[in-house]
C-alpha cells in the first residue's frame, strides 16, 4: 500500500506508549495497533482527530503517501 502510517514515530516523540494513547482515545490496543501496522482499510476522520489532538499533531505527521512505482 502507499499510504505509510507513522504513528509509531510520533509515539516515540511524545514519550507514550500505544496502551495509553488507546486508553485516552477510548479505543482498544488491538484496533490501534491495526492501525499502527498499516493494516487498516480506513480511517475515520473523529479517529485521526482524536490522535491528532491528543498527541498535538497534524494528519500529515501521521499519515504519508509513498509511490509504489
Amino acid at each position: 500500500m502507499s499510504i505509510i502510517v507513522n504513528l509509531d514515530l510520533i509515539l516515540a516523540k511524545k514519550k507514550m506508549k500505544s496502551n495509553e494513547l488507546a486508553g485516552l482515545m477510548g479505543i482498544t490496543t488491538a484496533n490501534l495497533s491495526i492501525l499502527k501496522t498499516g493494516k487498516a482499510k480506513a480511517i475515520r476522520f473523529s479517529t485521526l482527530d482524536a490522535i491528532c489532538k491528543i498527541l498535538d499533531c497534524q494528519p500529515g505527521d501521521i499519515l504519508e503517501y509513498q509511490n509504489e512505482d
